[in-house]
């Protein structure tokens, strides 16, 4: 097919013309065929009547010569193509052609049917498709001979051939014709759509291009309409667009700076579109999401969550809303977080009037707005714990009190004891069970002072903290086989919260316990030193070492982050965050060193950690150890393993 109007214009007038002629020749060259069929007939009719006539006078007076001369006669007429006479058995007894043969052909099959009485005149084809008549010859009445005109069908072929070549002149000349029109029409109506064509390729090329516009024309039929129709919607859509460019421009800023995750994702489960805030809560490039799947992206629980709401919103057409996702950075494995997310359908066309209209067939994306929810989720988390802590606290401190009543009765009782005559074996089980209650009326006076917090700074003995710490562990530490070993400077004090230093030691110590399930040397050291960065400022510096299993360097960076915890059913996360606090209130310091243990259990290796506290003798010190503390504190430092051999 031509690939232009005027093209598709001229040809689609040539087949028409070519058809319609070739219908009105068909029909023509039909009746014409029967017109000449029936003059034929007619012809061979009067042509046999006449031969049988004249043949009956020459048979009935035996002169056969004669019927010859009048066979040879006959083909003087230009239709007739031979002419025979046969007995009423079939055989010729004369016979003439145009070919002037004296070898005449034999009778066909359809010939020889003729030979059956009744004899009347027929006119049929023969088998050359050629028209032939036969009628009988009378003698005296009855039928003695059968005479035979063959049609000569060469001037009626010749008919037919002239009005086919007239027809096909009549086609040549159409076409012609209707050539030149069509070309002269079609030229008034691209002219116009040409330029038209070239204008929107321009626009196509180049939506910003519009001065080529309005296209100009002069043309007045619908295609110079259509141009002037074309001009007016390129003018509005400029308007359009302007006002589009100020909206995009305003819904990119806000998908850009709102501080929610936006995303797109598309039937496919792929990232179409999605902001910067998005990006940075999930730690990987937009690059990295756009065009992936939610699985190359997510884990697959947390994948298979999320795909589920996008297909049920491509599925049903409603939004999921407040959905909540729980799973791991997927650079940052082993960090659980939360995320609050609603799925909602961005559909193609008009939104729905009714639920019975909110159906999938116009829903091109899923839009989702998420929302970090994590610190929110272990804000609950850390307040109901800390709660029940506080209750636990309240609890234990109420029994601890309860409990020194019957401890001050029952130690009287011993002292009364022992004032009466025992003997030895006795006096020694009284002796032993005084200093059990004693020191279980310590352990309740270590647990009244946790509760019970002094409301400002006072001087403390570490040494003295660290043993009362240590009196709370005893049991734990005689379970597990634990070797203390103490080194102490018995004049170290230090003006902090007593309570405060009382719980940072608890969670050291209790690390460290958590660290050797199996046995090991806890190593506390109290001595006087200087600040590491300032040598000018003095104070006591403390050491909590173990030999447990020790820290990698991604736990190492991790441990005073709040909520991260490497005790997933026991551990709560806060209890380094809380000491890292407790130690900068009182403008100390804290340096870690640990040594993870060999993953081949055969392979002999120390193993261990060292948490290295510096306290200044005077919590509110000079101003230049306040601005230098923060770059101390939660510091790694190159410091050897304890000996604790």
């Amino acid at each position: 097919m031509p690939r232009t109007i005027r093209g598709q214009l001229i040809l689609g007038t040539a087949l028409l013309q070519c058809l319609l002629v070739a219908i009105i020749a068909g029909y023509l060259y039909h009746q014409q065929r029967i017109t000449l069929r029936i003059r034929t007939a007619e012809r061979l009719t009067y042509q046999v009547h006449v031969l049988s006539s004249v043949a009956s006078l020459e048979i009935r007076d035996q002169r056969l010569s004669a019927v010859q001369s009048i066979l040879d006669n006959m083909l003087a007429t230009p239709t007739v193509r031979a002419a025979r006479i046969t007995d009423l058995s079939g055989n010729t007894l004369a016979y003439s052609d145009r070919t002037g043969s004296a070898i005449f052909a034999p009778l066909s099959a359809v010939e020889r049917r003729e030979f059956r009485p009744p004899y009347a005149t027929k006119i049929f084809d023969n088998s050359n498709r050629s028209m032939e008549a036969v009628t009988a010859i009378d003698v005296d009445g009855a039928p003695v001979a059968l005479a035979w005109i063959y049609s000569d069908a060469s001037e009626d072929r010749l008919i037919l051939a002239n009005l086919l070549h007239s027809a096909l002149l009549f086609v040549l000349l159409a076409i012609a014709a209707n050539a030149l029109f069509s070309l002269l029409l079609a030229r008034s109506v691209t002219r116009p759509l040409h330029g038209l064509l070239r204008g929107t390729k321009l626009l196509i090329r180049d939506p910003e291009r519009s001065g080529v516009f309005p296209l100009k024309t002069r043309s007045m039929n619908e295609a110079g309409e259509l141009t002037r129709s074309f001009n007016t919607m390129v003018a509005a859509l400029n308007e359009q667009r302007a006002g589009l460019d100020d909206t995009l421009a305003l819904l990119d800023s806000m998908l850009a700076n709102a501080p929610i995750g936006f995303a797109f994702f598309d039937r496919k489960m792929r990232y179409v579109r999605m902001n910067q805030f998005l990006a940075e809560m999930n730690n990987l490039s937009i690059s990295h999401h756009l065009g992936r799947t939610v699985q190359d992206v997510f884990s697959s629980a947390m994948a298979l969550e999320i795909t589920a709401a996008i297909e049920q919103v491509f599925t049903t057409g409603m939004p999921v809303r407040d959905l909540e996702l729980h799973g791991e950075f997927p650079t940052r494995p082993g960090e659980l977080r939360t995320w609050l997310t609603s799925f909602y359908p961005v559909r193609t066309g008009a939104e729905p009037t009714n639920s019975m209209q909110a159906g999938s067939d116009h829903i091109r994306w899923v839009g989702a707005v998420v929302v970090d929810a994590t610190e929110r989720k272990l804000s609950e988390e850390m307040l109901r714990r800390t709660e029940k802590l506080a209750a636990t606290g309240r609890l234990a401190a109420s029994i601890a009190h309860e409990i020194n009543n019957p401890l001050e009765a029952v130690t009287n009782l011993l002292y009364l004891l022992h004032q009466q005559p025992l003997d030895a074996e006795s006096l020694k089980y009284a002796t032993l069970a005084q200093q059990e209650i004693a020191r279980v009326s310590q352990i309740t006076q270590q647990t009244l002072r946790f509760y019970r917090q002094s409301s400002k700074p006072v001087r403390i003995n570490p040494c003295e903290i660290l043993d009362s710490v240590l009196a709370l562990h005893q049991g734990r530490l005689y379970a597990t086989q634990v070797e203390v070993i103490r080194r102490y400077n018995e004049g170290a004090e230090i003006l902090a919260f007593s309570g405060e230093m009382r719980q940072l030691f608890a969670n050291l110590v209790g690390n460290a316990l958590d660290a050797m399930p199996r046995g090991g040397r806890l190593a506390l050291s109290v001595r006087l030193s200087r600040a590491w960065n300032m040598p000018e400022v003095r104070g006591v510096r403390i050491f909590v070492s173990d030999t447990g299993s020790g820290m990698n360097q991604a736990v190492r960076e991790r441990i005073f982050d709040p909520f991260f915890t490497t005790k997933e059913t026991t551990g709560t996360g806060l209890g380094l965050w809380v000491s890292s606090e407790i130690i900068k209130k009182h403008q100390g310091s804290v340096r870690v060193r640990s040594r993870p243990a060999p993953d081949d259990p055969g392979r002999q290796a120390a193993s261990g950690t060292v948490f290295m506290l510096f306290f200044p003798f005077d919590g509110n010190a000079s101003q230049a150890w306040a601005e230098h503390a923060p770059e101390e504190a939660l510091h790694g430092d190159e410091v050897a393993l304890p000996d604790h051999s």
